[in-house]
């Protein structure tokens, strides 16, 4: 703390000054942090204070902020480009080229006190390996300490997050459970869907169920950890690629929570051979058939997939053509592609109709895909193992 207090002076982070008339001050309050390297160590213990005040931009006078991505930063000299990522006090940053990386290391270490850990290898719990083919990224270490905090670390091994066919509902007749140690081993799954796509639908699931859990819902996040524990060195390997073409995949179940009837939507992007974002939610409307369902899904994926193409041009990849997302429901195809509202879509709220507006521009185009072949089913429900394992596979997901 005394070092903190310490460093706050030296790179004079505030001034004091009198608080105006009819305002209140700011609170601020101690972060205590352990930070380890790539092999669990521990490398340094750390306090944070924190308050929410705007802080310094890091000397960014030379750089500008992304207004897609707040946390990212982005020099463009040339045909060179430089990339900054930003969480609170720590930062990385990769580019083309190295002039770069030491002009913008010396502006920084003028302004702040700063280490300099090299190449990356351990970022915010996720650890980095830097292959001949790639690199690989992984939450190993996070993986084990979670399956010992919750004492499921000589658990036997399962091979699926889910169940197949499981129906979990609210108003359950088994037993409770403390819910705040339910809702502690949610977000700890929760965070480890960072580098683990695989088991987001079932963490979703369980979510949905934090105010009042029971034993029934806290077998099935135990099942996820038993799962964890057999592939508990699973991480996503990025391959250097010259395709740089965006590809989304969108699907949707229907009806599938048996509390309020809601679809639950899944999507996923590739630029290359491995995803790199992702995601499933329940959608907040009811849907009255499945057309509908994959029709909602979709405008929740083209929405992504527009913010997406606006950061990737921000970061000089810019895509010339429409955006490929794949959907395996030719209903839902023809009804985003028709501009005119018949009976069969006037109920639908006009938002979702987003989609058609995006079609229109050529920014984004729907395209067909067979059932077994849609990647973003594995974010939508419970699948036999099979399935599961191939699905799990076309996502780049590798030991």
């Amino acid at each position: 703390m005394d070092e903190e207090i310490k460093s706050i002076k030296k790179n004079d982070t505030w001034e004091l000054a009198q608080l105006p008339k009819g305002h209140k001050a700011i609170g601020v309050k101690w972060v205590y942090k352990v930070k380890k390297n790539a092999k669990g160590e521990v490398e340094r213990y750390k306090a944070r204070l924190v308050a929410k005040v705007i802080v310094k931009e890091l000397a960014l006078t030379m750089m500008r902020k992304c207004p897609y991505e707040h946390a990212l930063y982005i020099k463009n000299k040339d045909n060179d480009v430089l990339i900054v990522c930003l969480y609170v006090d720590d930062l990385i940053f990769t580019g083309n080229n190295i002039g770069l990386f030491q002009e913008f290391k010396k502006a920084m270490t003028k302004e702040f006190e700063m280490t300099d850990i090299g190449l990356m290898a351990h970022y915010l719990g996720i650890e980095i390996k830097q292959k001949d083919n790639g690199i690989f990224i992984s939450q190993e270490g996070y993986t084990k300490e979670i399956l010992k905090k919750f004492k499921m670390d000589d658990c036997n091994p399962i091979n699926t997050p889910v169940e197949c066919g499981l129906k979990l509902c609210k108003d359950d007749e088994a037993n409770k459970v403390d819910p705040t140690l339910f809702k502690s081993l949610v977000g700890c799954l929760r965070y480890l869907t960072c580098t683990r796509p695989d088991i987001l639908y079932a963490v979703g699931l369980v979510s949905r169920y934090m105010e009042n859990p029971t034993t029934t819902h806290f077998k099935a996040a135990k099942r996820i950890l038993r799962y964890l524990k057999g592939t508990i060195n699973f991480g996503l390997l990025y391959s250097v690629s010259n395709d740089y073409k965006l590809v989304g995949y969108s699907d949707s179940d229907w009806a599938g929570d048996t509390d309020d009837r809601k679809s639950t939507t899944g999507f996923t992007f590739f630029m290359g051979d491995t995803a790199f974002t992702w995601g499933s939610k329940k959608q907040p409307i009811v849907t009255l058939s499945t057309c509908e369902a994959e029709y909602v899904a979709a405008t929740s994926c083209v929405s992504h997939a527009i913010w997406l193409r606006n950061l990737l041009k921000e970061l000089s990849i810019s895509q010339e053509d429409p955006t490929e997302i794949y959907v395996d429901n030719k209903s839902a195809i023809a009804l985003a592609k028709n501009p005119v509202f018949h009976n069969r879509s006037k109920h639908i709220d006009t938002r979702y109709h987003y989609i058609r507006e995006c079609i229109s521009r050529e920014e984004v185009q729907v395209k067909y895909v067979k059932s077994q072949d849609q990647v973003a089913d594995i974010f939508t429900k419970p699948l036999k193992y099979e399935d599961f394992a191939r699905l799990r596979s076309s996502l780049g997901i590798i030991k």
